[in-house]
């Protein structure tokens, strides 16, 4: 017998996990919550450092890759995303970053009611379970548990030292009053382990009798009758095309890729593009899988003159014992540790209003995660424009739903982008040009000093910049006729459907995506619960 719920969300990533705690609290209400992936059983999700694990883990990521890319030589890179409950925060650097307030009011003053600054910023505190307690800007008693760091690194400290020297100045909290400054992450941990949107919102809510959540399951479309959602069409393991039936409204969170590519096997999308991909429109809709925004990182490399990175610890059998017995015991040290450790954000013209670039500083250095430590003392500085202009697009090429999409990034395509790529290295050089830095360095192993000219630099960056896996804005809200759904997230000339994840961002923001994310799967939720009254 086909199963009827009042709602379906699909995708059990960082919104999914809100939306499905969130809409089953009213005892009254069905949710199914479906998700590709499998359960998040796998120990290294949980541990902080397992990224290295995850990451490119076909178990636990869907292993995407971007089309060759002119803006970065012809290059095709990695595109990790979480496939597991959780999505990619069970999977993802744990770094808790929310943007800069300016991001959520330009979102309002392009015609979005509701998403200013002051509209979301209670949503990011209902989330939040604030180590540090509460204040203007965090909450406590929220399901997402933020925390300090709790290992501590000498080099870290030369390098925050060497960053206030250039001017910038020492901050403990980048999600206050201001973003500027140079200091400490704060990590999505509780008692050292990973508190994945799975762990804070689904724990929870799993036992709730009203809701069902369903793993392993690859969605094949939402089925439309009428112009309304009306159910979603999946497969499971052994057990192809199943439905469940929906009666008020279904919501897509499957991210920047995963939304856009099911609204057009949908038939909802550029009519254009469905036909060459062989699907039927239902809705024209131009702007599906358009707007596509991303964070590219340019990776520097610092050989030490003294052995104080990861790279010796982890490369001695017994010091890398210790580093697990100090976990097991204490839940505390290496293993405890996010992508990064110290972040800055600043400018590369100091006459600006905002910052445009953000630093991650990590004390140890690897060609990327899941590769091995490098066997050399060194550690590694990237750097991300934090509001490109470039922009790509994901495009649907089946009717196959496993057939993955095509991703056009379409990094560097304007003049500021490469401007700011070139500026950045700069803005690098001028940080580890001062003491205390500039002795501890024995030298720079990428770009290298050789590479001294504008042209010199922004052919390195295009020759070996990756994303910083923030991909967003491919279901953009909005009014105009490149949106995809209206400010309460609906989807535009479809009832019944919303769209909740990364993908409706107008425009990117200002840092990591994560908390984002779960502030939109909270307002989605309070909205959907308002409106289906």
């Amino acid at each position: 017998m086909e199963e009827i719920y009042d709602f379906i969300v699909i995708g059990g990533g960082s919104a999914g996990c809100v939306l499905a705690n969130r809409l089953s609290e009213n005892a009254d209400h069905t949710v199914l919550l479906l998700e590709a992936g499998g359960r998040d059983l796998n120990p290294w999700i949980h541990i902080p450092v397992g990224y290295f694990k995850t990451m490119h883990n076909p178990s636990t990521d869907w292993c995407f890759e971007t089309e060759s890319d002119t803006g970065l030589g012809g290059r095709s890179i990695k595109w990790p995303r979480g496939k597991v409950l959780g999505g990619s925060s069970s999977i993802n650097g744990l770094l808790y970053i929310r943007g800069q307030r300016e991001d959520y009011d330009r979102w309002r003053q392009l015609g979005n009611v509701g998403w200013s600054y002051e509209d979301v910023l209670p949503y990011f505190k209902k989330s939040e379970n604030q180590e540090r307690g509460a204040d203007e800007y965090h909450g406590v008693g929220g399901p997402l548990n933020v925390s300090n760091m709790r290992i501590e690194r000498p080099i870290c400290e030369d390098f925050i030292r060497s960053a206030v020297a250039a001017g910038i100045p020492r901050t403990d909290d980048f999600n206050g009053a201001e973003q500027e400054g140079v200091g400490y992450f704060q990590l999505t941990t509780r008692n050292g382990r990973r508190c994945s949107a799975a762990v804070a919102y689904l724990g929870p809510a799993k036992k709730r009798k009203n809701l069902h959540i369903r793993t392993k399951a690859h969605v094949r479309q939402v089925l439309i009758e009428n112009q309304r959602a009306v159910g979603v069409e999946f497969d499971i393991p052994s057990r192809p095309r199943q439905s469940a039936r929906c009666r008020r409204e279904i919501v897509l969170s499957a991210g920047a890729i995963g939304s856009p590519h099911i609204l057009n096997l949908s038939g909802i999308g550029n009519g254009e593009h469905l036909a060459a991909a062989g699907i039927p429109t239902i809705h024209h809709l131009a702007g599906v899988g358009e707007n596509l925004q991303d964070h590219l990182q340019i990776r520097t490399l610092h050989a030490t003159r003294r052995p104080r990175t990861l790279n010796t610890e982890v490369n001695n059998p017994i010091k890398k014992a210790l580093m697990g017995i100090e976990y097991a015991l204490f839940r505390t040290g290496p293993l405890t540790m996010g992508a990064s450790q110290v972040c800055i954000f600043t400018k590369t013209n100091p006459n600006a209003d905002l910052c445009d670039i953000q630093f991650h500083f990590q004390p140890m250095s690897a060609d990327s995660p899941g590769d091995g430590l490098h066997k050399h003392s060194a550690f590694t500085l990237s750097v991300t424009q934090l509001r490109p202009e470039s922009t790509g697009a994901i495009r649907t090429i089946s009717p196959d739903a496993k057939v993955y999409p095509k991703i056009y990034p379409n990094y560097l395509a304007t003049d500021l982008d490469r401007q700011v790529a070139v500026d950045s290295l700069k803005v690098m050089r001028r940080i580890c040009g001062i003491s205390p830095m500039k002795e501890e360095i024995a030298r720079e192993l990428e770009p290298g000093e050789d590479i001294d000219t504008d042209d010199a630099l922004l052919e390195f960056a295009q020759r070996n910049a990756v994303s910083i896996y923030h991909p967003t804005s491919t279901c953009k809200m909005g009014s105009d006729a490149s949106s995809v759904v209206d400010e309460r997230l609906r989807v535009h000339g479809i009832d019944g459907l919303r769209v909740a994840d990364a993908s409706i961002m107008p425009s990117i923001v200002s840092g990591n995506t994560n908390a984002p994310v779960i502030m939109i799967g909270e307002k989605a939720a309070d909205m959907i619960k308002a409106d289906c009254k």
